[in-house]
């Protein structure tokens, strides 16, 4: 099922499995080794893990950063949200 990610897809997801939760050292090599900018990073990979090829490709992998992203969506809501009460 991998044949069906591009290349860019499959280095993304590669990169994430080895280098995995936020830090410098990462953005550094988000820099050296694929050549983008930490935000363009995470917007390329946010598209990825959306998609049915890279769940297919990596289950694991796709289904916790999606759970990381959506618990941090959740906490982000929970602080903006107004109060109702």
């Amino acid at each position: 099922m991998t044949d069906l990610l591009s290349d860019r897809e499959r280095v993304i997801l590669s990169f994430e499995a080895r280098r995995p939760g936020h830090s410098s050292a990462k953005e550094e090599a988000i820099r050296a080794e694929l050549e983008l900018t930490p935000a363009r990073y995470y917007q390329l990979l946010d598209r990825v893990i959306d998609s049915e090829q890279a769940l297919a490709a990596d289950p694991l992998l796709v289904r916790r950063l999606r759970r990381i992203r959506d618990e941090r969506a959740a906490r982000r809501f929970a602080r903006t949200a107004p109060s109702v009460g």
